[in-house]
Formats: C-alpha cells, sequence, structure tokens
C-alpha cells in the first residue's frame, strides 16, 4: 500500500497554519461585516434612517467603548479609508449622473458648493468659539469641518426621496461638488493655526493652485476617459469595469501629484465619463453603485470604531446646541442668501436646506486636525462625531415629509393655476378640443 506523505510530524501542526487560521478570521470578520452592512441597510430603508448611523453604531459597539472586540485608534488609517471611499462615492456620483443631468443646475450647485459652504463655515465657527471657549481660528476649523454636506449620505438620501427633478439635480451637483471645498478650507484652517507665519496670500494661493489644477485634470480626464469608453465597446465587460475604476484612481493620483483637488478631479471625470456613449452602462453604474456602498459600510464602521462613546459626556450639551446652530440656522442662512434669484420656491430652499445631510465626511476632515497635532483636536472629533449622529437621523427621517408637501403644495398650485385660467377665459373651456 502506498504509503501518504505528510509535510509535518502527528500532532504537530505546520508552521503557516497560525497565519492561515488568522486569514480565515479576518476574511470571516470581512464576510459578517459585509452581511451586518446589507442587514443594516434594509433596516435603515425601512426606518428612513441613514444607513451611516447604523454603521456608525454597529463600530461604536464592538469597538473599544462597546464590546472591546476591536481596538482601533489608528488615525492614519482611517483617513486613508476614508479618502479611498470618497473617491469612490464621487466618481459612482459622478458617473451615475454625467454632465447632461448636471448642466442645467450647474450654476446653483456651484452657489451653494462654494458660497454656502462657506458661510455655513463661518456660523457655525462663530458659534463653536463661543460654545467650547476656542479661538476664533480653532472655531473656524470646527465650522469648515462641519460645512461639508456629505455625499454618501445626500445620494442615499436622494434614492428614496421623490423631489423636483430640479431640486434632486442641485442637491446632488453640490454634495458632489463641496467636498474639495470643505477639505480646502480645513486644511487652510490647520495650515492658519499650526504655521505662525501662513498669511492669507499663501491660503490664497494654495486654494488657487488646488482648484485651478483640479478643475483642469478632471476635465481633460473626462474628456479621455469618454473617447475611450467610445472605443471600447469590443472588450470584455471586466475590462471595461476595470478601466472605468483605473480612470477615478489616475484622476484622484494625478491631480495629488500636481498639488491640486483629487476629489474634484475624481467628480469632474466621473461626470464626464457618464456622458460617454458606454455599451453597457448599466452593469458598469451598477458597478460603482455597489462599490460605492461598499465602500461607505467600511468607511462608516471605521469612524465609529475611531471614537470613544465614554468622551461625549462632557461636550454632550453643547453639542447638541451646535447641531441646532447648524441644522436650523447656519444651513438655512447660507443657503438663502446662496440661491438668491436661482429661482427656487421659499419652500424648495428649506428642503435644500434640510437635506444636506452631514455625514463621515466631516468626521475625516476631523481626523485631519489630529493627525496635524492640532491643539484640542481630539475633543473637535468627538464634538463633530456626536453632531453628525444627531443629525443625520433628524434630517434623514423627515426630509421624506418635506418632499410630500412640496408635491402637495405644487399639484394645488397648479390646480388653482388651471381653475383660474378656466375661469378667466369661460370661451375656452366651450371650445371643442381636438382627439
Amino acid at each position: 500500500m502506498d504509503r501518504c506523505y505528510c509535510p509535518f510530524s502527528p500532532g504537530q501542526p505546520p508552521a503557516n497554519v497560525g497565519s492561515m487560521v488568522h486569514d480565515a478570521q479576518l476574511i470571516l470578520a470581512v464576510g459578517a461585516l459585509l452581511a451586518a452592512g446589507v442587514a443594516a441597510a434594509s433596516l435603515a430603508s425601512r426606518l428612513r434612517l441613514p444607513g451611516l448611523v447604523l454603521f456608525a453604531g454597529l463600530g461604536m459597539l464592538v469597538g473599544t467603548d462597546g464590546l472591546g472586540w476591536i481596538g482601533f485608534d489608528d488615525y492614519q488609517l482611517a483617513r486613508l479609508i476614508g479618502t479611498v471611499a470618497l473617491v469612490l462615492i464621487l466618481f459612482e456620483g459622478g458617473l451615475a449622473a454625467g454632465w447632461h443631468e448636471l448642466r442645467p443646475v450647474l450654476r446653483p450647485a456651484l452657489l451653494l458648493a462654494v458660497i454656502a459652504t462657506v458661510l455655513t463655515a463661518a456660523i457655525i465657527g462663530v458659534a463653536a468659539s463661543g460654545l467650547f471657549d476656542f479661538s476664533l481660528l480653532e472655531g473656524l476649523l470646527l465650522g469648515a469641518t462641519l460645512a461639508a454636506t456629505d455625499g454618501a449620505a445626500v445620494f442615499a438620501l436622494l434614492r428614496g426621496v421623490r423631489l423636483p427633478l430640479r431640486l434632486r439635480r442641485t442637491l446632488e451637483g453640490e454634495s458632489g461638488l463641496n467636498d474639495p471645498v470643505a477639505v480646502l478650507l480645513v486644511l487652510v484652517a490647520i495650515d492658519l493655526i499650526t504655521k505662525p507665519h501662513y498669511g492669507a496670500g499663501s491660503a490664497i494661493v494654495f486654494l488657487g493652485r488646488e482648484l485651478g489644477l483640479g478643475v483642469a485634470v478632471g476635465a481633460v480626464g473626462g474628456l479621455l476617459a469618454a473617447r475611450a469608453a467610445a472605443h471600447a465597446h469590443q472588450l470584455p465587460n471586466g475590462l471595461i469595469l476595470v478601466g472605468s475604476l483605473g480612470a477615478a484612481a489616475l484622476a484622484y493620483g494625478v491631480a495629488g501629484a500636481l498639488g491640486g483637488s483629487g476629489f474634484l478631479a475624481v467628480y469632474l471625470v466621473g461626470l464626464g465619463l457618464g456622458d460617454a456613449p458606454l455599451a453597457d452602462r448599466e452593469p458598469t453604474v451598477a458597478f460603482h453603485r455597489g462599490l460605492a456602498m461598499v465602500a461607505e459600510i467600511g468607511m462608516f464602521f471605521a469612524l465609529g470604531l475611531l471614537v470613544f462613546p465614554s468622551q461625549f459626556g462632557p461636550i454632550a450639551v453643547k453639542a447638541v446646541l451646535l447641531a441646532v446652530i447648524t441644522a436650523l440656522v447656519a444651513r438655512p442662512v447660507a443657503v438663502t442668501l446662496a440661491t438668491v434669484r436661482q429661482g427656487f420656491a421659499p419652500s424648495e430652499r428649506v428642503v435644500l436646506a434640510w437635506a444636506g445631510l452631514r455625514g463621515a465626511v466631516p468626521v475625516i476632515l476631523a481626523t485631519f486636525a489630529v493627525i496635524e497635532g492640532v491643539p484640542r483636536s481630539i475633543e473637535m472629533l468627538n464634538i463633530v462625531f456626536f453632531a453628525v449622529l444627531l443629525s443625520a437621523p433628524l434630517q434623514g427621517t423627515t426630509v421624506h415629509r418635506l418632499a410630500a408637501r412640496i408635491r402637495a403644495s405644487e399639484h394645488g398650485r397648479r390646480s388653482r393655476l388651471h381653475a383660474d385660467g378656466d375661469h378667466a377665459d369661460p370661451v375656452a373651456s366651450l371650445t371643442p378640443r381636438r382627439i
């Protein structure tokens, strides 16, 4: 009988069994996280609750302050996870829309992304300085951190809420364009705090370079990606998906290497590719949407692990006040001023203000300050996270009601106009209609 070859002695495991078990446990944990993410997303959609709250809650549950299963305090890694996730989310948002959808609302979307973001940061910054005894620059840093709406949260919210088309496209455009603006504001504020000789001139040069190169790389990259897609109909579906993902990575990498805004470049490349005549558009968009959802799950979970809920106590009351000021004062005032003469009714401005959800982006931006050693940056991170946890479910669960009221009021307005028209021209109502 043939002898069975055994690479190790009976009863003695091979040297790499431990690493194999560790790999299996890691893959099991990832699978369990994805399954929990799907369940959380399903539950969130039923409750009309932003999924980010449940994902972040899951992270806090298994983190150090919870069950203690996972200890995580690596801010550099959290920033990397957040950056990769934002690249995937912004690219998917641009790809799903395309320039043909954004172009009609580009002006109000840009006004909201730039003017409203800056005004929101200023109002929150002044309020934070008074509430938490920060210096004005520290308060403005916190304001810039909280000023950005979250692309992942807004895109997910708009999938389940019926809004007028122009309103919906404006919110989508703003959420894709204001992330780079908020990132730049945060970086400028950090430099103003940590670099004594950093002045207004340096900030203006920095902002101009970031925005200019980001737009240039995004515009050129979008054109090249669209041309490549037009000649890619003979390629297998898998290579088309790889190519689209490569376009996003190249856009961010080239813009960043040149000193420009990678996030802005990624969104613009997604918009350019969104207009391309893709042979398999639906599978491509579905692939990137799924990838963006996985990125959201990982990002929110990691951020949940990063914070320590036991540290919320000293800042809880003031953080609630700051969240209220953000949602009821800063954002509405900024939206109202930024959309003057843009053709929005007062009720639509209310929705624009209320649907600007905060999510993972502010928390990721808060880690920038921690990494750069800004004074009281851990406190800022806790304030931002606590404010996000309050505002996201409150706004996310009530936007659909505002949208329903807008539809009802619009329907009533059209009915009154129709009735007034019939009353004003009785002859017209008697004129036979062609069938």
